[in-house]
């Protein structure tokens, strides 16, 4: 799949907002708000979005998250611009109850504005959309596996996961996995031991607070989800925008942590088999 390429953002209109005001500027919602309902604006994002999206919906839904979350208005204009650019880009919808991707105030300042950026978050059932529509695959989840769960698999020539749970619903877990089933009869899974999740988890700056720490199991699902992606059958610019969320390079300010919370409390966990042989 071919995205269209991103079309530049409109900084004379961008000047034209932030031009007479002070470092404190875009103090509310309205601001922004204004700033992506000109005219220009929504030429950008139409060119951005796919057949199926236009910019008036894509507007709506970003109105709403700003509402929804104050803290937006206050972030850096153009960081915001870029993260609904790229959202549009990718043909997700932030936020709401798809739970595509989400729009999130970082703690880190931008250089120019000194106020936080916003970044673009993927959210766990973005990735599964990104990955249906390359059309080959017919469906894609994850699973953590505990202690006291029958659980084995193997590889070579006749690959094979089998996961039966166990009772304990609070043990520790021991591995996370994801399955994708191919339209073609085929799969393809991926396993990390706990081990290697929490390498993953130390080598992010954001590993002692937010979603690692209040969210940890759809952290790990996530993370197994992307390894998977790099065997899957999709386009180059979907892996592309998958990895940007694995570097994980901003920190999210604890006080926000709990713009995401409604994405992960629930999990899209269907068509995941406790038997896959491939």
């Amino acid at each position: 799949m071919q995205m269209p390429k991103q079309p530049p953002i409109a900084k004379a209109d961008l000047q034209k907002t932030q031009g007479a005001r002070t470092p404190t500027a875009v103090k509310n919602n309205n601001d922004v708000i204004s700033f992506i309902n000109q005219p220009s604006m929504k030429e950008q994002l139409a060119a951005a979005l796919p057949r199926h999206m236009t910019a008036e919906r894509m507007i709506r839904i970003t109105t709403t998250e700003i509402r929804k979350v104050p803290a937006l208005g206050d972030c850096d204009t153009m960081s915001f611009v870029s993260a609904i650019v790229q959202c549009s880009q990718l043909g997700l919808e932030p936020g709401g109850a798809l739970g595509h991707a989400y729009l999130l105030p970082f703690g880190n300042k931008n250089e120019k504005s000194g106020k936080k950026n916003v970044q673009l978050i993927i959210g766990y059932r973005g990735m599964i959309d990104l990955a249906r529509r390359s059309g080959q695959i017919a469906s894609l989840s994850a699973r953590v596996v505990r202690e006291g769960d029958d659980f084995s698999f193997e590889f070579g020539l006749e690959e094979k996961l089998v996961h039966r749970p166990g009772e304990n619903e609070d043990a520790p877990v021991t591995h996370v996995y994801a399955v994708a089933r191919l339209k073609d009869g085929g799969t393809q899974f991926e396993v990390m031991t706990r081990k290697q999740i929490e390498l993953v988890r130390a080598q992010s700056k954001a590993g002692n607070n937010g979603l690692w720490v209040t969210h940890w199991e759809e952290m790990a699902k996530k993370t197994a989800i992307r390894r998977l992606f790099k065997y899957l059958p999709v386009s180059i610019e979907i892996q592309r925008a998958v990895s940007m969320d694995e570097k994980e390079t901003l920190t999210i300010d604890p006080a926000d942590a709990s713009v995401i919370t409604g994405e992960y409390s629930v999990v899209e966990s269907a068509g995941v088999e406790e038997n896959v042989t491939a």
